[in-house]
């Protein structure tokens, strides 16, 4: 597989130009990348120190680095484009553009991209994330009357990780229960979830990944065998079935993948 290095700079945070490089870097899934991530690149000896960085990649590999640059400050950008690399300069290609067909100029404000919440979207979010700690793992089903949706699958099938973003990217309060070994053996849903039937939406994935990740965390055990796994997963499945509960596979997406595909087929709105 060929490998090719990767440059992400901002004289901010750095997320516009993460965001938009590694979605593009995603349809090359032939190629290796090794990312390097430079945030906040904000003076002219920070320019020229990734920039020396960059110049050494070349030497050491023979091949030009990829630059996603979203550099607001002009003298900054002119610096990194004189790297040995290839520059996709965001803010120069697309800028320049909008303020001729808007008839403005524009703000060229470091963060502008990211500025601050409100006060009660920023408090919204925390209390999100903060429910979404609280109702992990079924925690305290008292307190589901307040979710915006509730998460159930298997052990290991990415229930966590997915509240938890759906908290801090929307706003929203999401909980996670478990259906256990015990919950499946009596082939129905636990009984505390019978009232929140509607907010339920259930995660699956495949048993030979349900399996690895379980035998990372617990390895030789029943719990991470494959019968072990296949049994859950058919009997999580014919329960969805029967109480006719949406489901996402999430064996090959990501955390943000299976958010976002949760929030698109649910109609959830954004709350931050």
């Amino acid at each position: 597989m060929e490998q090719r290095h990767a440059f992400f700079i901002s004289d901010s945070t750095g997320l516009t130009s993460e965001a938009l490089g590694n979605a593009l870097l995603a349809q090359f899934d032939q190629v290796e990348f090794v990312k390097s991530y430079h945030p906040y690149i904000d003076s002219t000896e920070k320019a020229l120190e990734v920039c020396r960085e960059i110049d050494q990649v070349f030497r050491d590999t023979g091949l030009k680095p990829l630059i996603f640059d979203t550099i607001l400050n002009r003298d900054l950008r002119l610096i990194v484009a004189q790297a040995n690399g290839v520059l996709m300069d965001v803010i120069g290609t697309f800028l320049p553009k909008l303020e001729s067909e808007l008839g403005a100029l524009s703000a060229m404000r470091v963060g502008k991209s990211h500025a601050n919440p409100t006060e009660e979207k920023a408090q919204r979010r925390i209390d999100a994330v903060n429910y979404a700690l609280d109702q992990d793992d079924g925690a305290r089903t008292n307190r589901y009357d307040l979710a915006d949706i509730i998460l159930v699958g298997p052990s290991r099938s990415a229930k966590t990780p997915s509240c938890l973003y759906i908290a801090m990217q929307f706003g929203l309060f999401a909980a996670n229960y478990p259906l256990t070994e015990e919950d499946l053996e009596s082939g129905d849903l636990p009984r505390k979830l019978l009232p929140y039937k509607h907010k339920l939406f259930g995660l699956t994935i495949d048993p030979d990944r349900l399996a690895a990740i379980r035998e990372e965390r617990r390895a030789g055990s029943r719990y991470a065998s494959i019968k072990q796994c296949r049994w859950e997963l058919e009997e999580v499945r014919l329960i969805y079935q029967r109480h006719q509960i949406p489901v996402i596979d999430t064996t090959r997406l990501s955390v943000e993948e299976i958010a976002t595909q949760i929030i698109l087929r649910t109609g959830l709105k954004r709350r931050v």
